[in-house]
Protein backbone atom coordinates (compact mmCIF):
# COMPACT_ATOMS: atom_id res chain seq x y z
CA UNK A 1 0.00 0.00 0.00
CA UNK A 2 1.66 3.38 -0.96
CA UNK A 3 2.09 6.06 1.71
CA UNK A 4 0.28 9.42 1.90
CA UNK A 5 1.55 12.15 0.63
CA UNK A 6 0.94 14.92 3.81
CA UNK A 7 2.43 18.03 1.80
CA UNK A 8 3.31 19.69 -1.24
CA UNK A 9 7.21 19.59 -1.97
CA UNK A 10 9.02 22.73 -4.09
CA UNK A 11 10.18 21.42 -7.12
CA UNK A 12 12.96 23.30 -8.77
CA UNK A 13 15.47 22.93 -11.88
CA UNK A 14 18.48 23.25 -12.25
CA UNK A 15 20.36 23.26 -15.40
CA UNK A 16 24.23 24.85 -16.43
CA UNK A 17 22.67 27.14 -18.64
CA UNK A 18 19.43 28.47 -20.11
CA UNK A 19 19.60 29.11 -23.68
CA UNK A 20 17.01 30.91 -25.53
CA UNK A 21 14.91 28.67 -28.26
CA UNK A 22 17.11 25.79 -27.78
CA UNK A 23 15.17 22.45 -27.14
CA UNK A 24 16.32 22.09 -23.15
CA UNK A 25 15.30 25.76 -22.74
CA UNK A 26 12.27 25.30 -23.96
CA UNK A 27 11.44 22.10 -21.91
CA UNK A 28 12.41 23.78 -18.59
CA UNK A 29 10.18 26.72 -19.31
CA UNK A 30 7.74 24.29 -20.17
CA UNK A 31 8.27 21.95 -17.42
CA UNK A 32 8.24 25.10 -14.55
CA UNK A 33 4.73 26.40 -16.35
CA UNK A 34 3.25 22.57 -16.15
CA UNK A 35 4.69 22.80 -12.42
CA UNK A 36 2.83 25.85 -11.76
CA UNK A 37 -0.44 24.67 -12.81
CA UNK A 38 0.16 21.72 -10.78
CA UNK A 39 0.24 24.15 -7.67
CA UNK A 40 3.80 23.35 -7.00
CA UNK A 41 6.62 26.46 -6.23
CA UNK A 42 8.98 26.40 -8.93
CA UNK A 43 11.94 27.37 -10.11
CA UNK A 44 14.59 27.56 -12.42
CA UNK A 45 18.43 27.59 -11.08
CA UNK A 46 20.95 27.85 -13.57
CA UNK A 47 24.83 29.42 -13.59
CA UNK A 48 24.63 30.93 -16.81
CA UNK A 49 21.16 32.37 -18.91
CA UNK A 50 20.70 34.22 -22.21
CA UNK A 51 19.54 37.96 -21.92
CA UNK A 52 16.47 37.18 -23.09
CA UNK A 53 15.21 34.71 -20.67
CA UNK A 54 17.46 35.75 -17.49
CA UNK A 55 14.21 37.18 -15.76
CA UNK A 56 12.86 33.54 -15.42
CA UNK A 57 15.83 32.21 -13.78
CA UNK A 58 17.80 32.51 -10.59
CA UNK A 59 21.70 32.04 -10.10
CA UNK A 60 22.32 28.61 -8.58
CA UNK A 61 24.11 29.05 -5.80
CA UNK A 62 20.24 30.21 -4.24
CA UNK A 63 19.88 26.52 -4.39
CA UNK A 64 21.85 26.24 -1.03
CA UNK A 65 19.14 28.35 1.10
CA UNK A 66 16.27 26.77 -0.68
CA UNK A 67 17.28 23.24 -0.35
CA UNK A 68 15.41 21.07 1.41
CA UNK A 69 14.90 17.10 2.06
CA UNK A 70 11.44 17.15 0.92
CA UNK A 71 11.92 18.97 -2.19
CA UNK A 72 12.30 17.35 -5.99
CA UNK A 73 15.38 18.72 -7.91
CA UNK A 74 14.67 18.20 -12.02
CA UNK A 75 18.43 18.18 -12.91
CA UNK A 76 19.05 18.96 -16.58
CA UNK A 77 22.46 16.97 -17.20
CA UNK A 78 23.70 17.63 -20.95
CA UNK A 79 27.61 19.08 -19.93
CA UNK A 80 29.63 19.03 -16.52
CA UNK A 81 29.29 22.32 -13.89
CA UNK A 82 29.71 24.23 -11.26
CA UNK A 83 26.00 23.77 -10.89
CA UNK A 84 25.67 20.47 -11.60
CA UNK A 85 27.83 19.90 -8.56
CA UNK A 86 26.37 21.67 -6.39
CA UNK A 87 22.86 19.85 -7.22
CA UNK A 88 24.87 16.63 -6.14
CA UNK A 89 25.52 17.46 -2.41
CA UNK A 90 22.18 18.84 -1.57
CA UNK A 91 19.54 17.44 -0.08
CA UNK A 92 16.94 17.17 -2.08
CA UNK A 93 14.92 14.38 -3.98
CA UNK A 94 16.55 14.60 -7.36
CA UNK A 95 15.36 13.25 -10.91
CA UNK A 96 18.06 13.02 -13.69
CA UNK A 97 17.32 14.75 -16.94
CA UNK A 98 20.14 12.96 -19.37
CA UNK A 99 20.01 15.25 -23.07
CA UNK A 100 22.94 13.28 -23.97
CA UNK A 101 26.87 14.34 -24.36
CA UNK A 102 28.34 13.77 -27.55
CA UNK A 103 31.44 11.44 -27.19
CA UNK A 104 34.34 13.48 -26.77
CA UNK A 105 35.78 11.55 -29.87
CA UNK A 106 34.06 13.80 -32.37
CA UNK A 107 35.78 17.01 -31.40
CA UNK A 108 39.90 15.49 -31.16
CA UNK A 109 42.08 17.42 -33.00
CA UNK A 110 38.84 20.56 -34.18
CA UNK A 111 37.65 21.83 -31.00
CA UNK A 112 40.25 21.10 -27.56
CA UNK A 113 37.96 22.52 -24.86
CA UNK A 114 34.97 20.65 -26.09
CA UNK A 115 37.02 17.71 -25.82
CA UNK A 116 37.40 18.34 -22.27
CA UNK A 117 34.08 19.48 -21.62
CA UNK A 118 32.28 15.83 -23.04
CA UNK A 119 34.56 13.82 -21.50
CA UNK A 120 34.46 15.46 -17.90
CA UNK A 121 30.74 15.51 -18.13
CA UNK A 122 30.55 11.55 -19.07
CA UNK A 123 32.37 10.80 -15.69
CA UNK A 124 30.52 13.23 -13.98
CA UNK A 125 27.47 11.76 -15.05
CA UNK A 126 28.70 8.70 -13.90
CA UNK A 127 29.13 9.65 -10.68
CA UNK A 128 25.16 10.37 -10.10
CA UNK A 129 23.79 6.57 -10.51
CA UNK A 130 23.50 6.58 -7.00
CA UNK A 131 21.96 9.90 -6.49
CA UNK A 132 19.35 10.07 -8.35
CA UNK A 133 15.90 8.66 -7.48
CA UNK A 134 14.88 8.45 -10.83
CA UNK A 135 16.63 9.13 -14.16
CA UNK A 136 15.16 9.87 -17.40
CA UNK A 137 16.14 10.18 -21.10
CA UNK A 138 14.62 12.46 -23.42
CA UNK A 139 14.97 9.86 -25.86
CA UNK A 140 14.43 6.26 -25.46
CA UNK A 141 18.30 6.50 -26.83
CA UNK A 142 19.51 8.24 -24.19
CA UNK A 143 17.22 6.09 -21.95
CA UNK A 144 19.17 3.34 -22.93
CA UNK A 145 22.65 4.93 -22.08
CA UNK A 146 21.41 6.33 -18.96
CA UNK A 147 20.90 2.20 -17.90
CA UNK A 148 23.89 0.86 -19.45
CA UNK A 149 25.19 3.12 -17.14
CA UNK A 150 24.20 1.33 -14.02
CA UNK A 151 21.19 3.72 -13.69
CA UNK A 152 18.84 1.48 -11.48
CA UNK A 153 15.33 3.73 -12.66
CA UNK A 154 15.45 5.11 -15.83
CA UNK A 155 11.98 6.26 -17.85
CA UNK A 156 11.53 8.35 -21.14
CA UNK A 157 10.38 11.94 -20.95
CA UNK A 158 10.18 12.87 -24.38
CA UNK A 159 10.95 16.01 -26.29
CA UNK A 160 7.92 17.19 -27.49
CA UNK A 161 8.82 20.35 -29.44
CA UNK A 162 6.67 23.61 -30.19
CA UNK A 163 7.07 25.05 -33.81
CA UNK A 164 5.56 28.23 -33.16
CA UNK A 165 8.88 29.36 -34.38
CA UNK A 166 8.08 28.37 -37.49
CA UNK A 167 5.11 30.28 -37.57
CA UNK A 168 6.09 33.72 -38.42
CA UNK A 169 5.93 35.11 -41.92
CA UNK A 170 8.83 34.19 -44.09
CA UNK A 171 11.61 35.95 -45.12
CA UNK A 172 10.55 37.16 -48.68
CA UNK A 173 13.93 38.49 -49.87
CA UNK A 174 15.73 35.31 -48.94
CA UNK A 175 12.78 32.73 -50.27
CA UNK A 176 12.87 34.94 -53.54
CA UNK A 177 16.70 34.49 -54.14
CA UNK A 178 16.24 30.00 -53.84
CA UNK A 179 12.47 29.55 -54.65
CA UNK A 180 12.59 28.61 -58.58
CA UNK A 181 13.29 25.24 -60.54
CA UNK A 182 16.01 24.31 -58.93
CA UNK A 183 16.13 21.55 -56.46
CA UNK A 184 17.02 22.58 -52.68
CA UNK A 185 18.30 20.15 -50.02
CA UNK A 186 18.38 21.42 -46.55
CA UNK A 187 19.90 20.75 -43.54
CA UNK A 188 19.65 22.22 -39.75
CA UNK A 189 21.56 22.04 -37.43
CA UNK A 190 25.43 23.00 -35.51
CA UNK A 191 28.07 22.53 -38.11
CA UNK A 192 30.25 20.38 -35.75
CA UNK A 193 32.02 17.01 -36.58
CA UNK A 194 29.29 14.40 -35.30
CA UNK A 195 26.50 15.82 -37.75
CA UNK A 196 29.04 14.68 -40.33
CA UNK A 197 28.48 17.63 -43.07
CA UNK A 198 31.23 16.64 -45.11
CA UNK A 199 29.25 13.40 -45.69
CA UNK A 200 26.64 16.12 -47.14
CA UNK A 201 28.79 17.69 -48.92
CA UNK A 202 29.87 14.16 -50.88
CA UNK A 203 26.33 12.88 -51.56
CA UNK A 204 24.76 16.51 -52.86
CA UNK A 205 28.52 15.94 -55.53
CA UNK A 206 27.00 12.81 -56.69
CA UNK A 207 23.51 13.62 -56.99
CA UNK A 208 24.71 17.00 -58.84
CA UNK A 209 27.03 15.20 -61.14
CA UNK A 210 24.79 12.12 -61.74
CA UNK A 211 21.30 13.51 -61.84
CA UNK A 212 20.88 16.86 -61.40
CA UNK A 213 23.15 20.17 -62.18
CA UNK A 214 20.59 22.17 -61.10
CA UNK A 215 20.27 21.58 -57.19
CA UNK A 216 21.80 23.25 -54.28
CA UNK A 217 23.05 22.42 -50.84
CA UNK A 218 21.79 24.11 -47.90
CA UNK A 219 23.44 24.02 -45.19
CA UNK A 220 22.15 25.79 -41.83
CA UNK A 221 23.50 26.22 -38.28
CA UNK A 222 26.15 27.58 -36.09
CA UNK A 223 29.46 27.14 -36.57
CA UNK A 224 31.00 29.41 -33.40
CA UNK A 225 34.43 27.17 -31.96
CA UNK A 226 34.89 25.69 -35.32
CA UNK A 227 36.72 28.02 -37.90
CA UNK A 228 38.74 24.62 -38.11
CA UNK A 229 35.86 22.53 -39.04
CA UNK A 230 34.16 25.30 -41.53
CA UNK A 231 37.46 26.03 -43.28
CA UNK A 232 37.76 21.71 -43.98
CA UNK A 233 34.27 22.09 -45.55
CA UNK A 234 35.38 24.54 -47.70
CA UNK A 235 38.00 23.13 -48.56
CA UNK A 236 36.40 19.90 -49.29
CA UNK A 237 33.73 21.71 -51.48
CA UNK A 238 36.87 23.27 -53.66
CA UNK A 239 38.16 20.38 -54.13
CA UNK A 240 35.43 18.26 -55.59
CA UNK A 241 34.39 21.19 -57.69
CA UNK A 242 31.20 21.46 -56.80
CA UNK A 243 29.23 24.45 -56.74
CA UNK A 244 26.18 25.91 -55.27
CA UNK A 245 26.54 24.65 -51.69
CA UNK A 246 25.47 27.52 -48.98
CA UNK A 247 26.55 27.80 -45.87
CA UNK A 248 23.80 30.08 -43.72
CA UNK A 249 25.47 30.02 -40.16
CA UNK A 250 22.74 31.22 -37.31
CA UNK A 251 19.49 32.78 -38.95
CA UNK A 252 16.11 34.30 -37.29
CA UNK A 253 13.27 32.34 -37.09
CA UNK A 254 11.62 34.37 -40.91
CA UNK A 255 14.82 33.02 -42.59
CA UNK A 256 14.02 29.50 -41.24
CA UNK A 257 10.75 29.52 -42.06
CA UNK A 258 11.82 30.54 -45.48
CA UNK A 259 14.37 27.62 -45.94
CA UNK A 260 12.02 25.04 -44.94
CA UNK A 261 9.52 26.38 -47.29
CA UNK A 262 11.48 26.30 -50.42
CA UNK A 263 13.52 22.99 -49.19
CA UNK A 264 12.83 19.48 -51.69
CA UNK A 265 14.53 17.18 -49.38
CA UNK A 266 15.85 17.55 -46.00
CA UNK A 267 18.91 15.76 -45.87
CA UNK A 268 21.35 14.71 -42.07
CA UNK A 269 24.43 12.60 -42.07
CA UNK A 270 24.62 12.92 -37.89
CA UNK A 271 26.56 9.79 -36.26
CA UNK A 272 25.25 11.46 -32.96
CA UNK A 273 22.38 13.04 -32.10
CA UNK A 274 20.44 12.64 -28.41
CA UNK A 275 17.24 14.16 -30.21
CA UNK A 276 17.45 16.08 -32.89
CA UNK A 277 14.66 18.95 -33.21
CA UNK A 278 15.15 19.32 -36.59
CA UNK A 279 14.17 16.50 -38.03
CA UNK A 280 10.77 17.41 -36.37
CA UNK A 281 10.86 20.78 -37.77
CA UNK A 282 11.21 18.93 -41.28
CA UNK A 283 8.32 16.67 -40.51
CA UNK A 284 5.99 19.87 -39.37
CA UNK A 285 6.76 22.03 -42.43
CA UNK A 286 6.13 18.88 -44.74
CA UNK A 287 9.61 18.38 -46.22
CA UNK A 288 10.70 14.95 -47.19
CA UNK A 289 13.25 13.78 -44.32
CA UNK A 290 16.06 11.17 -45.39
CA UNK A 291 18.63 10.21 -42.75
CA UNK A 292 21.34 8.21 -41.37
CA UNK A 293 20.01 5.71 -39.17
CA UNK A 294 22.54 6.45 -35.79
CA UNK A 295 22.08 7.28 -32.27
CA UNK A 296 18.14 8.98 -31.22
CA UNK A 297 17.65 9.75 -34.91
CA UNK A 298 15.30 6.24 -35.72
CA UNK A 299 13.33 7.22 -31.97
CA UNK A 300 13.15 10.40 -33.18
CA UNK A 301 11.58 9.86 -36.71
CA UNK A 302 9.62 6.92 -35.19
CA UNK A 303 8.87 5.26 -38.88
CA UNK A 304 8.32 8.75 -40.41
CA UNK A 305 10.50 9.63 -43.39
CA UNK A 306 13.53 7.65 -45.27
CA UNK A 307 16.64 5.90 -43.11
CA UNK A 308 19.56 4.84 -44.23
CA UNK A 309 22.07 2.83 -43.06
CA UNK A 310 25.36 2.56 -45.55
CA UNK A 311 27.30 5.76 -46.13
CA UNK A 312 27.99 4.87 -50.09
CA UNK A 313 27.61 8.73 -51.52
CA UNK A 314 26.25 6.97 -54.38
CA UNK A 315 23.97 4.68 -52.81
CA UNK A 316 22.38 7.85 -50.83
CA UNK A 317 22.62 9.92 -54.25
CA UNK A 318 20.49 7.09 -55.74
CA UNK A 319 17.73 7.40 -52.80
CA UNK A 320 17.71 11.12 -52.94
CA UNK A 321 17.24 10.99 -57.18
CA UNK A 322 14.70 7.82 -56.43
CA UNK A 323 12.28 10.12 -54.09
CA UNK A 324 12.32 13.37 -55.69
CA UNK A 325 11.39 11.67 -59.35
CA UNK A 326 8.84 10.23 -57.53
CA UNK A 327 5.70 12.43 -56.42
CA UNK A 328 3.65 9.43 -55.30
CA UNK A 329 6.78 8.36 -52.93
CA UNK A 330 7.11 11.71 -51.92
CA UNK A 331 3.25 11.94 -50.77
CA UNK A 332 3.79 8.27 -48.79
CA UNK A 333 7.15 9.90 -46.81
CA UNK A 334 5.04 12.73 -45.97
CA UNK A 335 2.21 10.89 -44.78
CA UNK A 336 4.63 8.82 -42.14
CA UNK A 337 5.68 11.62 -41.20
CA UNK A 338 2.51 13.25 -40.19
CA UNK A 339 1.34 9.88 -38.34
CA UNK A 340 4.93 10.14 -36.48
CA UNK A 341 4.19 13.76 -35.44
CA UNK A 342 0.82 13.36 -34.45
CA UNK A 343 1.74 9.95 -32.12
CA UNK A 344 4.19 12.47 -30.43
CA UNK A 345 1.84 14.99 -30.16
CA UNK A 346 -0.41 12.47 -28.37
CA UNK A 347 1.29 11.98 -25.60
CA UNK A 348 0.44 14.08 -23.10
CA UNK A 349 3.83 15.22 -21.19
CA UNK A 350 2.01 16.94 -18.29
CA UNK A 351 0.36 13.70 -17.38
CA UNK A 352 3.94 12.03 -17.61
CA UNK A 353 5.97 14.71 -16.27
CA UNK A 354 3.39 14.77 -13.21
CA UNK A 355 3.63 10.98 -13.01
CA UNK A 356 7.28 11.31 -12.51
CA UNK A 357 7.18 13.42 -9.68
CA UNK A 358 4.62 11.44 -8.33
CA UNK A 359 6.55 8.37 -8.75
CA UNK A 360 9.37 9.68 -6.86
CA UNK A 361 7.45 11.34 -3.80
CA UNK A 362 6.05 8.12 -3.03
CA UNK A 363 9.10 5.89 -3.45
CA UNK A 364 11.28 5.47 -0.64
CA UNK A 365 13.69 7.25 0.01
CA UNK A 366 17.86 6.81 -1.19
CA UNK A 367 19.86 6.16 1.30
CA UNK A 368 21.34 9.38 2.25
CA UNK A 369 25.35 9.41 1.12
CA UNK A 370 27.07 12.46 2.78
CA UNK A 371 29.10 14.38 0.38
CA UNK A 372 33.11 14.96 2.29
CA UNK A 373 33.66 18.82 1.62
CA UNK A 374 36.83 18.09 -0.40
CA UNK A 375 34.03 15.56 -2.56
CA UNK A 376 34.69 17.91 -5.95
CA UNK A 377 38.52 18.92 -5.31
CA UNK A 378 39.22 14.96 -5.02
CA UNK A 379 36.82 14.21 -8.06
CA UNK A 380 38.83 16.99 -9.75
CA UNK A 381 42.07 15.29 -8.96
CA UNK A 382 41.19 12.19 -10.45
CA UNK A 383 40.03 13.99 -13.58
CA UNK A 384 43.82 15.55 -13.91
CA UNK A 385 45.21 11.89 -12.92
CA UNK A 386 43.09 10.21 -15.80
CA UNK A 387 43.84 13.12 -18.28
CA UNK A 388 47.78 12.30 -17.86
CA UNK A 389 47.39 8.50 -17.36
CA UNK A 390 45.89 8.63 -20.95
CA UNK A 391 47.39 11.76 -23.07
CA UNK A 392 50.70 11.85 -21.05
CA UNK A 393 51.56 8.45 -19.71
CA UNK A 394 55.57 9.05 -19.28
CA UNK A 395 54.31 12.04 -16.91
CA UNK A 396 52.05 10.29 -15.42
CA UNK A 397 54.54 7.52 -14.31
CA UNK A 398 57.05 10.03 -13.15
CA UNK A 399 54.67 11.31 -10.90
CA UNK A 400 55.47 11.15 -7.26
CA UNK A 401 52.31 10.11 -6.28
CA UNK A 402 51.67 5.94 -4.32
CA UNK A 403 50.38 3.49 -7.11
CA UNK A 404 46.89 3.72 -4.54
CA UNK A 405 46.93 7.12 -5.13
CA UNK A 406 46.90 6.52 -8.67
CA UNK A 407 44.59 4.16 -9.20
CA UNK A 408 41.47 5.55 -7.35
Amino acid sequence: MSREIHHQPRIHQVLATLAYGDAIGNEAIGIRAALTRAGYESRIYVQTADPQVEDLTEDYRELIKDSNPDNILIHHFSIASRASRLAFALSDRMILVYHNITPPTYFVGVNKTLVEQCYSGRRELQAYVGRCDLALGDSEFNRRELAQMGFPNTDVLPVIPSFIHLEVPPNRMLAAGFDDDWTNFLFVGRIIPNKRIEDLIRFFHVYRTKYNERSRLLLVGAHSGFSDYLASLHDLRASLGTPDVYFFGHVSNSELTALYDIADLFLSASEHEGFCVPLLEAFYKHVPVVAFAAAAVPDTMDGGGVLYDYKDPRYVATIMHSILSDEARQDEILRSQDLALARLKRRDFRKLLLGFIDQVRRSPRLDSTEVRPDFWDQYELGERLEHLRTQRPSIYEALPIRSGVKNQ
